[in-house]
């Protein structure tokens, strides 16, 4: 990767530019927070004209080794007010690193009420006005596109949420089978939406593989690390085998599955929603427990789940999505989730925060907990088409709290906190509170270690050792963000040391250097304090590194556990 591209929507220009010196050695959610840390005001109005969208490809992306098709997405959110990097497979990060695209810089905003879309080539990027696809669905979109220039072409586009620009929106990417994998979290297909770009397309034909320095290397280096992808009984065999989903009864047992909206650790209709019954019901049915979500991926932790008569319905199905219209809502049915779930990829919103949301919703008497066909029609007829109520819904969850006076509202930064309870399983709490990018189960994912007893094991009702594994957890994962690799590669590479040190190997081979661990260790060090000093002069300070008030009064069952760090303890996370 040799250019960076820059689409500037005032006055829809495009500049190539050579990758600057500082930037070479960056890819992923390093570069896109590196751009956007250099190049926006901290202060500015993130759906403003003087904020950017960044796409970035990983380290790795476009090259043979196993799970490295990630794309990252970058830019101030409307969500958080900070820094946000949120990222997904797809066939995107592929084409633009064959291209030679290290980043993709969107900036300006038109001055018209048009829409427009981007088509990247090899030869040219052409901005055009778009009339036909405005106000489209994603799964309308994506066919549409791939019709008019190519089934082949990669997509990144909004739906009507983004268009909308509610701060739920998230940004959609193509897969292989030309459906859904989400940029999810912080808003950025607001930010999307606000630069009145619908959608990018990728065309990569006539482009060479990505080749790396030093092929002999590169290929032992990364037939080493797909072996321990398999050899690792979690990234091996569970994840293939249930999907994410097998969290649900684990967390269940531990206590620390949130329920009608965080007041129990526990479900009683967990196994109705379990992995093991997704599995089971997808078998029945004919569709595949075990799929990829880009070209490469080894995991397979993704699937196909068709509905009762068995026609397509949703993929990447995930744990955080189901606890949170399950657990969360109380919902049993899991064709009710699975079809929330595709409306949510249709109309463009992000499936965390908006589960979130409706638990806050169903405590204000919004809709009734349990009652998961009223939540398929408010995605469909409120939020996706932006009645009062729905703009009101999809604002998320601390806009929905504050907009009917609850005091339970699970956010950290504005953003609705993922699928574990922060009081029974208080490395994850840590990471909520003290994560750049608001409440992010994957930018320190300690249940690894607290629940799963991958890389050790941290007691999770104990504060000892807490602040410490989510810190390493956290520099890990800005390093992992930056290759283009799935998060998941996290579970061998905390228990077999050959996949750390292939991984370095691969990149090293790669781009012809010489890295070692601590040069990775280091780069994941300098991410997260670049990211906290753009969110400091956001006006987003230690106190806002900090669960919600609730937690310390309200005692989770079945532990009766209390959220109990000190300002102090937390803030000792940012001692390296």
């Amino acid at each position: 990767m040799d250019k960076i591209v820059r689409i500037n929507m005032t006055d829809r220009s495009t500049r190539i530019e050579t990758v600057p010196e500082a930037w070479a050695g960056l890819g992923g959610r390093a570069l896109t927070s590196t751009i956007v840390a250099n190049e926006v005001p901290p202060t500015c109005h993130a759906l403003g004209p003087n904020n950017k969208l960044v796409f970035a490809p990983g380290l790795l992306s476009g090259t043979a080794a196993a799970n490295s098709g990630r794309i990252s997405a970058g830019a101030k959110s409307p969500l958080t007010g900070g820094i946000k990097e949120s990222n997904a497979g797809g066939t995107a990060a592929k084409m633009l690193a064959k291209l030679g695209i290290q980043a993709l810089i969107i900036e300006g905003q038109p001055k018209d009420d048009e829409w427009y879309s981007v088509h990247v080539t090899k030869n040219a990027i052409t901005i055009a006005e778009e009339k036909e696809l405005v106000g489209a669905g994603n799964y309308c979109l994506i066919n549409q596109v791939q019709a008019r220039y190519g089934l082949a072409v990669g997509v990144i586009a909004i739906g009507p949420v983004g268009e909308m620009k509610m701060l739920t929106a998230n940004i959609s990417v193509a897969d292989p089978d030309s459906r859904i994998r989400s940029i999810g979290r912080g808003g950025l297909g607001a930010v999307m939406g606000s630069k009145r770009i619908k959608f990018i397309s990728i065309d990569d034909t006539g482009t060479p593989p990505v080749m790396p320095k030093d092929g002999p290397k590169f290929k032992e280096a990364a037939r080493l690390f797909a072996k321990t992808l398999l050899d690792h009984p979690v990234s091996g065999q569970g994840l293939p085998t249930y999907g994410t989903d097998v969290l649900v009864n684990i967390l269940n047992e531990a206590g620390g599955l949130p329920t009608r909206n965080f007041t129990s650790g526990q479900f009683d209709g967990h196994d109705k929603i379990s992995g093991e019954t997704m599995h089971a019901t997808i078998v029945a049915r004919g569709g595949s427990p075990t799929h990829g979500c880009h070209a490469g991926c080894q995991i397979q932790c993704s699937q196909v789940y068709l509905d009762k008569e068995g026609k397509y319905l949703t993929s990447g199905f995930e744990y955080e999505t189901i606890w949170g219209m399950g657990a969360n809502c109380c919902i049993e049915d899991l064709d009710d989730i699975a079809e929330a779930d595709h409306v949510m990829d249709d109309i463009g919103a992000d499936s965390i925060e908006t589960a979130v949301m409706f638990g806050v919703a169903m405590e204000a008497g919004v809709l009734k907990f349990g009652d998961g066909k009223e939540v398929v029609r408010m995605l469909r007829d409120e939020i996706g088409k932006g009645t009062p109520l729905g703009r009101v819904l999809g604002g998320g969850a601390a806009h929905v709290g504050r907009s009917f006076g609850i005091v339970r509202v699970p956010v950290v930064k504005n953003q609705g906190i993922p699928a574990y309870d922060p009081r029974a399983v208080k490395g994850i709490g840590v990471t909520y509170a003290m994560g750049t990018m608001g409440a992010d189960h994957t930018s320190g994912y300690s249940i690894a270690t607290n629940i799963l007893n991958v890389g050790g094991h941290v007691d999770p009702l104990s504060k000892v050792g807490q602040v410490e594994l989510a810190r390493n957890l956290q520099i890990a994962t800005a390093a992992i963000d930056s290759t283009g690799m799935c998060l998941f590669i996290a579970f061998p590479a905390l228990d077999i040391p050959e996949c750390l040190s292939s991984l370095i190997d691969m990149i090293n081979a790669r781009y012809g250097i010489a890295l070692t661990g601590d040069d990775v260790t280091a780069l994941g060090k300098s991410v997260l304090k670049l990211e906290r000093q753009f969110n400091l002069a956001a006006g987003l300070s230690k106190e806002h590194d900090r669960l919600p008030e609730f937690f310390n009064y309200e005692a989770i069952p079945p532990h009766n556990v209390m959220w109990d760090f000190t300002p102090e303890e937390l803030d000792a996370f940012w001692d390296f």
